[in-house]
C-alpha cells in the first residue's frame, strides 16, 4: 500500500512526485510512466522555451504560474547545475495592424507584471540586425532550457528522498474506494490512499478510467519545426516572436535560440492524426474516428476551418512556411530549412466547441487530475506542482 500513486513521468508528474516527497518525506510514494524512461511526450518535444507570461489573461493560473515558474526554473537549475540561458524575447510587429496589437499586448505585459521595453525601428535593428520590423517588445526574463534534463533531475530527486519510479508501466485501469485507490497496469496491480495523475496527451481518457466525465476531450495538435544550418546559428541574439493574431489559438512561427546553440523556426499547428502522432504518417483509425465525431472538436474545426487548412498547406509545402518566417527575418531562403523533430501539444476541448484556455484540474474525493496543461506549462511546472500538492493536503486532512 502507498500513500500517494503519481501517473505521468513528463515535467508536471516529476515536479509534483518531488514535490509530495519533501512535504511529506516519511510517505510512501510511487510514480508509474508507461514509457522507457521521462520526459518522452510534450515535455522532451518541446521549444525549451522559459515562458515569461506575455500572453496569457492577468488573473488567470497561467499568468500566475508562469510568473512564479519563471523565477523557479532558473532557481532550480542554479541548484542542479542545469544551464539555462536568460537570452529575452523580441515581440515583432512587421505591419501597422501588428503595432495596434503589440500596443495591447504591452498593456497585458504590464497587467502581469512583467518588465519590458518598447522598441522603436531603429532600437529593433539595432538588437537584431537580421530582424525587420516597424517594432517590437523586449521581454528580457524570456530564457531558454532543456526541460527533459530539468524533468530527470526532478526524478533523481524524488528517488533519492526514497520515492519508487517504475518506468514501462502503462495504467490500464483505475477504480476509487472509500478508503483507496486501485491502479491497474499492465506489469500488475497498486494501491494508494491518493491518487495524482498528470497525463497529458490521456489526461481525458484516465479521467475516464476514473468513471467520471472529464467534460472535454483532449484534441492533439502537431507543431512542426525547422532548425536553420549551423551557419545561422548567431542569426538572432533573442528568441524572435511574431505579434499573434488574438483570433487564433496560437502564437505563430517563431525563431528560437536552443540551448545547444541551435535555432529552430517554428512551430505550425495541424491536427494530428494519433494522439502521440509526431510524424506526418502516424495515424491511428481509432483515434481519427473519436475526434471525428466529437462534437466540440467539430466545431472547433469549424470555426477554424480556414486558418487550419492554410496550416496544413505550409506543413505540406515548404515555401509557404518559409514566408511566414520571412516577413520578419528575410534573409531566410527554402535550403535553411532543415527537418528538426516535431511535438505534440494536448489542447483540451470542451463540449460546446471551445479551446479551454487556462490550466483545468478535476478532482475527486481520492484523486487530483491535471486535465488541461498546454504551454506555459513546462515552465510553470514547480508552481503547478506546488499547488497540486496545496490540494492533496486539503484532501488529506479531510
Amino acid at each position: 500500500m502507498y500513500d500517494f500513486i503519481i501517473v505521468g513521468g513528463g515535467i508536471l508528474g516529476m515536479s509534483t512526485a518531488m514535490q509530495l516527497k519533501q512535504t511529506y518525506p516519511e510517505r510512501r510514494m510511487l510514480l508509474l510512466e508507461k514509457e522507457a524512461g521521462p520526459a518522452q511526450h510534450q515535455t522532451g518535444h518541446n521549444s525549451g522555451v522559459i515562458h515569461a507570461g506575455v500572453y496569457y489573461t492577468p488573473g488567470s493560473l497561467k499568468a500566475r504560474f508562469c510568473l512564479e515558474g519563471n523565477r523557479a526554473t532558473k532557481a532550480f537549475c542554479d541548484v542542479h547545475d542545469i544551464p539555462y540561458d536568460s537570452c529575452g524575447k523580441l515581440l515583432v510587429a512587421t505591419s501597422e495592424l501588428e503595432m495596434q496589437r503589440m500596443a495591447a499586448l504591452w498593456e497585458r505585459t504590464e497587467a502581469n507584471g512583467l518588465t519590458r521595453e518598447w522598441l522603436g525601428p531603429e532600437a529593433l535593428a539595432e538588437r537584431e540586425p537580421n530582424i525587420t520590423g516597424l517594432g517590437g517588445i523586449f521581454v528580457p526574463s524570456s530564457g531558454i532550457v532543456d526541460y527533459a534534463e530539468i524533468t530527470r533531475a526532478m526524478a533523481a530527486e524524488f528517488e533519492r528522498m526514497g520515492g519508487e519510479i517504475r518506468y514501462d508501466c502503462k495504467v490500464t485501469g483505475l477504480e476509487e474506494r472509500r478508503q483507496e485507490v486501485v491502479v491497474t497496469t499492465d506489469t500488475g496491480e497498486f494501491t494508494g490512499h491518493y491518487l495524482v495523475t498528470c497525463s497529458g496527451l490521456m489526461a481525458d481518457r484516465v479521467i475516464r478510467l476514473l468513471g467520471r466525465d472529464p467534460g472535454f476531450t483532449i484534441c492533439p495538435f502537431r507543431g512542426e519545426y525547422y532548425r536553420l544550418p549551423a551557419k545561422h546559428n548567431a542569426i538572432v541574439n533573442h528568441l524572435i516572436y511574431p505579434i499573434p493574431d488574438p483570433s487564433m489559438p496560437f502564437l505563430g512561427v517563431h525563431l528560437t535560440r536552443m540551448i545547444d546553440g541551435s535555432v529552430t523556426v517554428g512551430p505550425n499547428a495541424v491536427l494530428a492524426l494519433k494522439r502521440e502522432g509526431y510524424l506526418k504518417r502516424d495515424v491511428s483509425l481509432t483515434d481519427m474516428a473519436r475526434m471525428f465525431t466529437n462534437p466540440g472538436i467539430l466545431k472547433v474545426l469549424g470555426k477554424n476551418l480556414r486558418p487550419g487548412l492554410v496550416e496544413m498547406k505550409n506543413s505540406l509545402h515548404k515555401r509557404g512556411y518559409l514566408e511566414l518566417v520571412r516577413k520578419y527575418c528575410p534573409s531566410l531562403v527554402l535550403e535553411d530549412l532543415e527537418p528538426y523533430p516535431a511535438g505534440v501539444r494536448a489542447q483540451a476541448v470542451s463540449r460546446d466547441g471551445k479551446l479551454v484556455d487556462d490550466f483545468l484540474f478535476v478532482n475527486t474525493r481520492r484523486t487530483l487530475n491535471v486535465g488541461n496543461a498546454p504551454s506555459p506549462a513546462a515552465t510553470s511546472a514547480i508552481p503547478i506542482g506546488a499547488h497540486i500538492v496545496e490540494q492533496v493536503k486539503t484532501m488529506v486532512e479531510e
